[in-house]
């Protein structure tokens, strides 16, 4: 099997690449891929920050690499109040909160001849939330917004959590989960939160993102192992 990890940046596949220690470096499509022979294939990546990235090393996993499945690791803003730092979140549903053609009639977030929110596979989810579960990490499953803005102000943070009932926010896991799920590959989106994404996010984000990062690094790496 040929397995796909992706994280938006490099602090959020370095913990991945220092675990698996021999890989193959291969550049292609303007992006580094690292490829991993253990018990199966693995390709790892930093998409990039952003939809447009993330979705063409998405696409450049499964169409280039022949992923069969995906796992998007990464950290995210919190929004459920339930939610602390450091907490995982698995994406069961997620959104884009910054899509916006309601002027021909649609609902926020609604993609002409699509949908408003992608699901991830189930199989793939439980798997990761019953490992977590058994490691003692605190989990929870939710709905993850996705934009190409880093949210750092309340007023946005309760539009986008009144609009899509989201639970945290990031800029990556929608539009990775539109790809997979166009080309029909099982995806999982597990993101540590990293802040609230309130005022204070900026702070928070850039004191916790090693921390978060290494969890979300640790249960992707345990789900290889029973995949």
């Amino acid at each position: 099997m040929t397995i796909g990890i992706l994280g938006a940046m490099n602090e959020e596949i370095s913990l991945l690449l220092e675990h698996y220690k021999d890989y193959e470096t291969i550049k292609f499509g303007g992006n580094t891929f690292y490829k991993v022979n253990s018990n199966h294939t693995i390709i790892i990546a930093s998409s990039r920050i952003g939809k447009v990235f993330s979705t063409l090393s998405a696409a450049t996993m499964v169409l280039h690499f022949k992923c069969e499945k995906m796992i998007f690791s990464g950290v995210a803003g919190g929004v459920n109040s339930d939610y602390r730092i450091g907490d995982l979140v698995l994406g069961v549903e997620l959104c884009q909160h910054d899509v916006d053609i309601t002027a021909f009639g649609h609902p926020y977030g609604y993609i002409s001849n699509g949908k408003i929110f992608t699901k991830t596979d189930e199989f793939l989810t439980n798997l990761a939330l019953d490992i977590a579960t058994k490691e003692g990490y605190k989990i929870h499953k939710g709905i993850i917004a996705t934009g190409d803005q880093f949210i750092h102000n309340k007023e946005r943070k309760e539009w986008i959590k009144k609009e899509f009932k989201a639970d945290a926010i990031e800029m990556e896991g929608a539009s990775v989960a539109v790809a997979c799920d166009n080309l029909n590959v099982p995806l999982c989106v597990i993101r540590a939160i990293s802040d609230n994404a309130g005022d204070e996010a900026l702070i928070s984000y850039e004191e916790f993102l090693d921390e978060a990062a290494r969890k979300s690094a640790s249960l992707v790496i345990k789900m290889i192992e029973q995949l």
